[in-house]
């Protein structure tokens, strides 16, 4: 089973056990540059899960171009530490290597004691919204030297592998690029002059590490920039620096500041390995692919097709550190999945804050939140199949409890339905997939279409009851919610129905602009259809671009606050509200609705009354917890927990991590 993914792989002259690789990713576990325990718990427990390589990164080789969030190798202090680390990869089987990273323009100010932070040319960025200052001649030596004694230091370390970073717009994406590059020297100006800089930083870690050592780097596959770099020179730049000296290169996507969506749910499961592909067919050696590879069957497709020589799980393996092992044991369907929502990992780094999964309450946590099996098992009742009650459940059975787990619908899942709905989020409906594997391995008993009664806890006579049975839709005070032409949001999402050519979604949180996107996305073109009519050149492409956004039906959202959208995640509100647009959906804040009759809704905005006719009002304004249950629950002198949305409303991780430390807690 998956045979191209689980075969070894020679790289210079170390051998991998497997194709399947973790890259540097930013987790903010310290505030000081200094390894510490969470960062290595966390590493050990991925080295332990079966990767070939794991990248410990990124790792600050100065501190202007680093700061205070990354971990630094700068100078020999960080040897030791990074030792035990290395020791521990190794011993746990496998290949560690280190991300060298310099920023340049990309460093914040307020991370650097609020220094100037430097680039190749004195160019805004739209990224930190600073101007950098020119880097002089001196600067890009000390620069390099610093590259280098990095390198030296992570060889010493015990790092089998020294990657450098050239992508996501950080220093040497800076100097390749003729937008941030505008020097007037050798280092700026032709293609030859701006790869100098990479070229020469190359070399020196070459020489650095001597010519058996591992060393890779990490580019873009095209900037997605306007006026960047493209994939056609990410090909030249792919063979400039094997010439220079690497044994491998890792393709990624495009820049931090790129319109184009690198990381969330819109790009579809392995989106950019065409980029690896292009890369891969100008280079002899090895190539990474990256980005939203989510499953063992997409990677073993990419390898498979030859788009690349290795596959980076990034995200996925904070998801599940044992995917590699659950995927080469026939068991891919017990693998938690990762659903790219960004809410626990890119949202936290964009806003200083540590890294977490939405899906895996361990992640970050390995030491303090460890599952361990009792010694005198509870009989336990789990009222509620959602994702907190689901969590509950699975972990309660991990730790040896009997548990009994009661879900009034035909399916597992709750409000997962309806989140996955809209487009492009049907991946979080992999969470039922997992529930449904780890319910089956872990002997939950199962019982559908049934709902808890106070006769049913008497007759179970559970020792704990913990109740998850979720929320209900929050009906707004608004004349005329009993209208023949309202319908919920809830209604929407699950049952898909026939709405007419104008519909108006009343609130703007994401769950109305997430429906206000699935009624627009309502009589577009397909996916498939695109490509059958570019493939045989049946149409103009900007008429088929224009079908592609416009379908059978209008959307207008009405939210009262000043701002639409306050509770979706920094990393993908840009994302939807993009969407928003391409859908012509007419956002109103700021704006009371004020009744609906007969389909008319009116409103109110800076003092002025509107009115016009819907076809249908999409009521989306929010729910409420459901506690019946907990009372019930509570009145019967049975030890309970509530978790979820029962609790208090909340997000997905919200529910699941409350779920796994409700299930914890049952051993105390």
């Amino acid at each position: 089973m998956y045979k191209y993914l689980f075969s070894p792989i020679t790289i210079n002259k170390l051998t991998l056990k497997n194709r399947i690789a973790y890259p540097s990713l930013g987790l903010l576990y310290s505030y000081d540059g200094k390894l510490n325990d969470r960062y290595v718990n966390f590493y050990l427990e991925r080295a332990a899960g079966g990767a070939g390589i794991i990248t410990v990164g990124p790792v600050g080789v100065d501190f202007l171009g680093s700061g205070l969030l990354c971990l630094s190798i700068a100078d020999d202090s960080a040897v030791e530490p990074f030792s035990k680390l290395t020791q521990g990869m190794k011993d746990a089987g496998t290949s560690p290597f280190i991300q060298l990273f310099h920023a340049g323009r990309y460093s914040h100010p307020i991370l650097i004691n609020n220094e100037t932070p430097m680039g190749p040319s004195p160019v805004y960025s739209q990224y930190t919204k600073v101007t950098p200052r020119e880097m002089n001649k001196e600067d890009i030596r000390t620069v390099q030297k610093a590259f280098a004694g990095g390198a030296a230091r992570a060889q010493r370390a015990g790092f089998d592998g020294v990657e450098i970073i050239a992508s996501a717009g950080y220093l040497i994406s800076q100097f390749l690029s003729p937008l941030t590059n505008q020097r007037t020297d050798e280092y700026g100006g032709s293609f030859e002059n701006r790869t100098r800089f990479a070229v020469e930083t190359i070399k020196m870690c070459r020489e650095a590490l001597g010519p058996d050592h591992v060393l890779t780097i990490r580019m873009a596959g095209n900037d997605f920039v306007p006026g960047s770099n493209t994939e056609e020179d990410a090909a030249a730049i792919a063979r400039v620096y094997e010439d220079a000296g690497v044994d491998a290169i890792n393709v990624t996507g495009g820049w931090h500041e790129t319109k184009v969506p690198q990381l969330p749910m819109d790009l579809p499961r392995g989106g950019y390995a065409f980029l690896a592909l292009n890369v891969k067919k100008a280079v002899s050696v090895p190539v990474f692919a990256s980005n939203r590879i989510a499953s063992p069957e997409d990677a073993e497709q990419i390898l498979a097709d030859g788009y690349a020589d290795l596959v980076n799980l990034g995200r996925v393996l904070i998801a599940d550190p044992e995917w590699p092992i659950k995927a080469q044991e026939g068991r891919a369907d017990e693998i938690r999945p990762c659903v790219a929502c960004n809410q626990g990992c890119t949202d936290r780094v964009f806003t200083g804050q540590p890294v977490f999964c939405v899906g895996n309450p361990r992640a970050g946590y390995e030491a303090e939140r460890v599952i361990s099996e009792v010694s005198v098992p509870k009989k336990v009742l789990v009222a509620g199949a959602g994702p907190g009650g689901l969590e509950a459940a699975v972990t309660a059975a991990q730790a040896g409890h009997d548990v009994s787990l009661y879900e009034k619908a035909r399916e597992i899942g709750g409000q997962l339905w309806l989140a996955g709905a809209p487009p492009h989020k049907n991946d979080l409906w992999e969470f039922v997939r997992y529930y449904r594997a780890m319910i089956y391995r872990t002997s939950v008993k199962l019982h559908l279409n049934t709902e808890v009664t106070a006769d049913l806890i008497r007759s179970e006579a559970p020792d704990h009851v913990i109740v998850a049975e979720g929320a209900e839709p929050l009906v707004p005070p608004i004349q005329g919610v009993d209208d023949s032409s309202v319908i919920g949001a809830w209604e929407v999402l699950s049952e898909n129905p026939f709405l007419g050519k104008n519909v108006a979604v009343v609130g703007g949180g994401s769950v109305g602009l997430e429906t206000a996107i699935f009624v627009a996305h309502k009589g577009v073109l397909s996916p498939e259809v695109v490509h059958f009519l570019l493939a045989y050149e049946a149409m103009d492409p900007a008429r088929i671009r224009k079908l592609m956004f416009s379908g059978s039906t209008s959307v207008t959202v009405f939210e009262m606050l000043d701002r639409a959208g306050k509770d979706v995640g920094k990393s993908t509100k840009w994302v939807l509200f993009d969407n928003l647009r391409r859908f012509k959906v007419d956002v109103k804040t700021s704006t009371r609705v004020l009744s609906i009759e007969d389909g008319v809704l009116t409103w109110e905005k800076d003092g002025k009354t509107g009115s016009k006719k819907f076809d249908q009002v999409i009521l989306a304004s929010g729910s409420r917890p459901k506690q019946t249950l907990s009372k019930l629950v509570e009145s019967l002198g049975v030890p309970f927990t509530t978790v979820g949305d029962c609790r208090g409303i909340g997000r997905i991780q919200d529910a699941v991590h409350g779920g796994f430390l409700a299930a914890l807690a049952l051993s105390s």
